[in-house]
């Protein structure tokens, strides 16, 4: 405890000591039997009871006697009584006792923080089984200083409270119920010198193995243990506020800025906080109470000029705003009003620079300031300027890494959160000057799936077949208006070369002609169409429709080509909505690396390990691979219901590739993947990634995927043992079939030895 308390402490002592020791002499009702020295000793007794009952109905100290071993509370002082919720019936303090209400110190606390008080009760018996059993003076020790800080449940308050708490136990006595059990005795005090104990028992650890030492149960204690505790609310959140800014992650991030926010709004009874951070002749401000993004709104200097907030930073001292409804300066005031706010708190942050001296324009030292916002007027006083200045110094370090991000972020984008720690550090080397160092994830285990739209490839060479036959239609029908009014042998030669291609397209189309056609009528049709129009009306209506119709981005007929991309585009919202479902309940397991691309359906590619996530284990390296089966398992259902809903007939495969070792993976900044796989036998993978899907079934020579069925490509038994449990579990939850189906795979180009197991996934069964 501080020194400046102790005086109030040892006045506490003081009182009820005496009222303890003179219970025998005097009733409860504070008045001396009429005989010896009754005029002398009565007005003295009178007082001491005044000023108890003032102590106890006054004092900002929390105070209670507590029975030894037990805890139970024999005394509590008024504001204990009304901080803690204990009742106050009964706590006359010239009764000095609530044995009525039978209350132990652990119905008051958490479990931990009541822990923490038996520790502490633990190191004072300690103390005095040194003192009155071993004749060892620990004072030297401190065992009797230390304090404890629990939470406490306020019920005058209406939120938890901060308390630091402290025993007194020179009124207690102890001694040993069995004298012959002694804990100690093979430690040997007695064979060192006194230097040699001292030594050991300023050993921290060694005073902390001597408390678990001790055997509680063989020891009579008797007396009372004074509890005091002083509210240390307003410190301990202006700690855990230090805590947060000064964490390696951004403030500007969204859940670290809501969890500082929320700790602000308590300290100093606010609504919301809004940082502003100064960059150049730009204010950008942060508030993070409107939306679960942290929002950002850009204002000019010249937009703040003379807005409380510059006033802020000129002055460079914590600034208070009494009422915004009477002092609104500018258009972001403004909208603090329509928001219900009235009063704010504004601290200004700067940096320290030895090069400007404080009359050199403040703005150049200015990093920002932080504002905090209330619905009351008036609701900011000095007390809250005093803990604002404390609280400065942890901001301006916040804020200052967070610009640095934010600079780097300019330079690093589209960075999966899992791995973004590592290109920041990196980014943090560099902008120290450093050289660059490889960014590797050593040692992480590769989860690839994919679902492929079957017959996508069939279904848009259709629509290419399509588009060209009516563009070629329309392209026909202005040579044969033209034909019609001008005598000429190229035109019916041009007509011929039409009437060809339409027919040639009534065959199955390649992927070149989408191309090779196209441009063909622009070099031997579109060309001409200034003189076809001279051929007369129908000849220009004609030239119309076709233009119309090429009136899109491509510059050609698209329409059947737009439906098929309509379709895919539908396809894969609706299997990436239902993955990243999935991968928010992965990333719960262990934040790992994902990346989904989606062409003609989706595929995922995952890698996860120690060297992404400290924590990661077996158990979630298991888990999930049983997640990730389950989400394919949930895309095959979402399939079920695309050609009702797309109205087409393609349909949509699921594969799952095993891999039980794990790859290295780096970032190469020459290429624009954010990760390459590195060594032989990773490539190996890689190669198995880029054809499997495409795999046939070396007995039958069919696909090894089929529509509305999940695919596991393994290459061990030890790993088709694992992803049978895992199969087993998938029919338990009623997602697939108990059929498996299983077979080897056609040998792949540098691939050999792969085998698979197919099951059908059931859909989901109506609630």
């Amino acid at each position: 405890m501080q020194s400046s308390e102790s005086v109030s402490y040892d006045a506490s002592v003081s009182f009820i000591n005496t009222v303890a020791d003179d219970r025998s002499e005097s009733p409860a009702n504070g008045v001396l039997p009429q005989s010896h020295d009754r005029g002398q000793r009565r007005p003295l007794r009178v007082e001491q009871l005044e000023w108890l009952r003032y102590f106890h109905r006054c004092s900002r100290l929390l105070v209670a006697v507590l029975e030894p071993n037990t805890l139970k509370l024999r005394y509590a002082n008024e504001h204990f009584c009304r901080l803690s919720g204990v009742p106050l019936d009964g706590l006359d303090p010239s009764q000095v006792c609530v044995d009525r209400a039978q209350i132990l110190l652990e119905s008051l606390l958490a479990d931990e923080d009541y822990l923490r008080v038996v520790r502490l009760y633990r190191k004072h018996l300690l103390h005095r089984v040194l003192e009155e059993i071993y004749h060892i003076d620990p004072r030297g020790y401190r065992l009797l200083d230390e304090p404890v800080r629990v939470a406490i449940a306020s019920v005058l308050h209406g939120e938890t409270r901060y308390v630091e708490f402290g025993l007194r136990s020179e009124q207690l006595t102890i001694s040993r119920i069995n004298p012959d059990l002694d804990e100690f005795a093979e430690l040997g005090w007695q064979a060192l010198t006194p230097e040699a104990l001292e030594f050991k028992l300023t050993d921290v650890r060694y005073l902390q193995s001597l408390v678990e030492r001790l055997h509680m149960d063989n020891y009579r204690v008797e007396g009372r243990l004074l509890l005091e505790g002083v509210d240390v609310t307003a410190n301990e959140t202006i700690r855990r506020i230090t805590q947060l800014l000064i964490d390696q992650d951004s403030i500007l991030q969204p859940a670290k800025f809501h969890e500082v926010n929320q700790q602000i709004n308590l300290l100093f009874r606010a609504n919301n906080s809004a940082i502003a951070s100064i960059d150049g002749d730009q204010v950008r401000l942060f508030t993070g109470s409107v939306s679960e993004d942290v929002d950002g709104i850009t204002y000019s200097m010249d937009e703040l000029r003379d807005s409380h907030l510059m006033e802020a930073v000129r002055s460079n001292r914590v600034t208070v705003v009494p009422d915004l409804a009477h002092d609104c300066r500018n258009e972001y005031g403004q909208k603090l009003l329509e928001l219900g706010m009235r009063s704010l708190l504004i601290l200004p942050l700067m940096r320290v620079d030895e090069h400007l001296s404080n009359s050199e324009n403040i703005l150049l030292k200015t990093i920002g300031a932080v504002g905090i916002m209330s619905d009351q007027p008036n609701n900011f006083d000095a007390l809250d300027c005093r803990q604002a200045e404390e609280l400065i110094p942890a901001f301006t370090a916040a804020v200052t890494a967070a610009q640095r991000q934010l600079v780097q972020r300019r330079f690093i984008t589209n960075i999966h959160p899992s791995v973004e720690w590592r290109f920041l550090q990196e980014a943090e080397r560099r902008s120290l000057g450093l050289p660059p160092e490889p960014i590797v994830f050593t040692s992480v285990y590769p989860l690839y799936g994919i679902s492929d739209i079957r017959g996508s490839s069939d279904e848009r060479n259709r629509a290419i077949q399509a588009d060209l036959l009516e563009q070629f239609q329309l392209g026909l029908a202005i040579v044969e208006a033209a034909g019609k009014n001008q005598d000429a042998a190229l035109i019916d030669q041009l007509r011929l070369d039409l009437l060809e291609q339409i027919h040639h397209l009534n065959e199955p189309v390649t992927v070149d002609a989408e191309v090779s056609l196209v441009r063909y009528l622009r070099d031997n049709l579109e060309v001409y169409f200034d003189y076809f129009a001279l051929a007369g009306a129908e000849a220009q209506a004609a030239i119309a429709v076709y233009q119309a119709a090429c009136d899109n981005p491509q510059n050609c007929v698209y329409r059947a080509r737009a439906a098929y991309d309509s379709t895919v585009g539908k396809i894969n919202a609706m299997l990436r909505e239902t993955w990243e479902r999935w991968q928010k309940r992965m990333q719960r397991i262990s934040p790992h690396y994902c990346d989904i691309e989606a062409t003609d359906g989706i595929d995922h590619m995952i890698y996860a390990g120690q060297s992404i996530d400290l924590k990661f284990g077996s158990f979630q390296l298991r888990s999930l691979r049983y997640e990730q089966l389950r989400a394919v398992c949930d895309c095959a259902r979402t399939s079920f219901r695309i050609q009702q809903e797309c109205n087409t007939n393609m349909e949509v495969t699921h594969l799952v590739l095993v891999q039980d070792s794990t790859v290295d993976i780096y970032h190469d900044e020459t290429t624009e993947r954010l990760f390459d796989v590195k060594g032989t036998r990773d490539t190996r993978y890689e190669i198995v990634k880029k054809r499997i899907d495409k795999a046939l079934d070396e007995e039958t020579k069919a696909r090894i995927t089929q529509p509305g069925m999940l695919t596991l490509v393994y290459s061990t038994e030890e790993e088709w043992s694992e992803y049978q449990q895992y199969l087993r579990y998938l029919v338990r939850e009623g997602w697939i079939e108990p059929v498996t189906e299983r077979g080897a795979v056609q040998p792949l180009q540098g691939v050999s030895g792969l085998k698979f197991a197919r099951v059908r996934v059931l859909p989901k069964q109506a609630s």
